[in-house]
């Protein structure tokens, strides 16, 4: 028997392949949305894909459990209160799947979804892993305001706290103190809001250190579980739908998405998402670009700032970034929503001032500083006393309510967010000054 764990840095995602190396069969669980991995692991062990596991039909990425499906002929297992729309086999509570000498079995495991399941291992009469999904994590459990509007069954966060702190109590934390627990997230995540660096646990060490688990009351449980959860992305109820019904095959999708000329020019009032540097950018964009940056939470920073009732451009600044931002895209199923793609190389019409960070030290009273950090990053300090805090999933909508008599000055923890945060504002204000403090930032902490 062997587990295999799969990482998606950029989600801070695992997936896992489970084989049994007594009939060269495999079972997968939360897959990614690029089923190639999975392909290459099953080939190289001479083995042959059996099963896809859905722990819950995931809001933060597109499942490639349908395309699976309808390449190998695996069997999708997922619990009944998903209302599936792909072909599946119901694996409610108490349901089991033997590859070999290999059990899988389902426990409903309700708290972050309605419909979530763990996957517990069973490897020669013995429990010897659990694989989570959402509802245990290492370090915390998972947010359980997600379900509020998505999904074949709804529920309050209230709900689905109590739900979770039956779950683990009464499921999860009755499992043998060796069980080896195996999430489908780590640090990183918007699924949770305190995970561990650490991508594998045990149920013993996470009933020592994991504050969700230790003793109290279920009142002071839902208390403690939904103070202070992460912003919700808006493309977290759109993934929901995608994974109940099933994505469509991963490269099929990305050959659809329609390239354009070199420095092509969308109509008036589109929107625009410039991938290139923000150094490349403010040299010189496009009327009312928005500036995400390719970096390592690109699709994350896309689908929080762009709706999924959206359709929008992609720049890039050559043929090898347009694609990888295409790919990355697709993790969230955002390829779907693209109107054309195109390369960048010469200097667009609209530029963007750069600060003069000392002048801006000397003087802050001159400026109005806009803080786009989450509301729970402002809770734990502010870098500057009067600064307004919009945080950047709400910019797009919010823009108009900062004073437009003073320059503007955007800032984030690092860096990274302020370069779309600026182009945002200097889009909605476009007769006022507006600075990006960039990496700057780190001067004031």
């Amino acid at each position: 028997m062997k587990i295999e764990q799969f990482e998606d840095k950029g989600l801070a995602h695992y997936a896992y392949a489970i084989l049994s190396e007594k009939t060269g069969e495999v079972v997968l669980v939360d897959p990614a949305r690029n089923p190639q991995p999975y392909y290459d692991f099953a080939e190289k062990n001479n083995a042959k894909i059996v099963g896809v596991i859905e722990t819950h039909p995931h809001a933060d990425f597109v499942s490639s459990h349908l395309e699976i499906h309808e390449k190998t002929g695996a069997t999708i297992y997922a619990h009944s209160m998903v209302g599936a729309d792909y072909p599946h086999k119901t694996f409610d509570e108490g349901a089991v799947l033997e590859i070999g000498d290999v059990k899988l079995k389902s426990i409903h495991t309700p708290g972050h979804s309605p419909d979530g399941i763990s996957i517990v291992l069973e490897h020669e009469g013995k429990d010897k892993a659990v694989f989570t999904g959402d509802t245990l994590f290492i370090g915390d459990v998972g947010r359980p305001d997600l379900r509020e509007s998505a999904g074949n069954i709804t529920a309050k966060r209230e709900e689905l706290a109590r739900q979770m702190y039956h779950s683990t109590r009464e499921k999860l934390m009755k499992l043998d103190d060796d069980v080896l627990v195996y999430p489908a997230h780590g640090a990183g995540t918007l699924c949770g809001k305190g995970l561990s660096e650490a991508n594998s646990s045990t149920i013993g060490v996470e009933k020592m250190s994991n504050y969700a688990l230790q003793e109290m009351s279920e009142d002071a449980f839902v208390k403690v579980l939904t103070e202070d959860q992460p912003f919700i992305p808006k493309y977290f109820g759109y993934d929901v739908g995608l994974n109940k019904q099933g994505a469509p095959a991963y490269q099929p999708s990305l050959d659809k998405v329609k390239r354009l000329d070199k420095n092509h020019k969308p109509g008036k009032g589109t929107v625009i998402v410039d991938g290139r540097s923000e150094k490349v950018f403010k040299k010189g964009h496009l009327e009312g670009a928005i500036n995400i940056q390719n970096g390592g939470k690109f699709e994350t920073w896309l689908g929080s700032i762009v709706g999924p009732d959206e359709r929008y451009y992609l720049i890039a600044e050559t043929e090898e970034e347009l694609n990888d931002l295409i790919q990355k895209a697709s993790k969230i199923g955002y390829e779907l929503l693209i109107e054309g793609a195109f390369i960048q190389t010469e200097a667009a019409e609209e530029k963007s001032p750069v600060i003069d960070v000392a002048a801006f030290k000397e003087n802050q009273e001159e400026y109005t500083i806009v803080d786009i950090r989450n509301a729970s990053e402002v809770k734990g300090g502010k870098f500057f006393d009067k600064a307004i805090n919009i945080p950047l999933p709400e910019l797009r909508e919010r823009a108009k309510e900062i004073p437009a008599d003073k320059p503007v000055v955007v800032h984030c923890a690092g860096g990274y967010r302020s370069a779309a945060g600026s182009s945002i504002v200097e889009a909605a204000l476009p007769d006022t000054k507006v600075l990006d403090l960039s990496e700057a930032v780190n001067d004031f902490k």
